[in-house]
């Protein structure tokens, strides 16, 4: 089932408390949408709602970054733009998913997100589009 929210950056608490309800402890969300749609936004807004302090900054450069999280859980947040399954594979950087927490995956592969799914995991995917005031989040979890 696809849920969709219509929310502007004031009222992202909306998708949070959404995710909050319908996402297990241990979670892979894929975050798609154009470059400045909102993914690292989301993830910043999540980060503060599980009480994590500090900057919350897109991995562009670091491919990951990791945030403690209120109650010893972990948010993880990936960009694997321009990096292909396999490279992701090599780099071993799938061993990651099996950590517990909220595992945020921008740019990821249609390729990765089946190998996901074909090895048990379950994963959601919110797509995220830009609106004049807003932006509409259609999340499949």
């Amino acid at each position: 089932m696809i849920k969709e929210i219509i929310a502007s950056l004031d009222d992202l608490d909306k998708v949070v408390t959404y995710l909050d309800s319908i996402l297990p402890p241990h979670a892979i969300v894929f975050l798609r949408g154009d470059l400045a749609a909102g993914k690292t936004t989301l993830t910043q807004a999540i980060a503060k709602a599980k009480g994590i302090e500090g900057e919350v900054t897109s991995p562009t450069f670091s491919l990951q970054q990791c945030y403690g999280m209120e109650g010893g859980s972990m948010l993880y947040h990936y960009d694997l733009y321009r990096l292909e399954h396999e490279e992701f594979m090599r780099l071993g950087l799938f061993e990651e998913f099996e950590k517990e927490g909220w595992h945020m995956v921008e740019w990821g592969s249609d390729a990765l997100k089946s190998f996901l799914e074909g090895v048990g995991y379950n994963v959601a995917t919110i797509e995220i589009e830009p609106n004049e005031n807003s932006r509409t989040y259609r999340i499949d979890a």
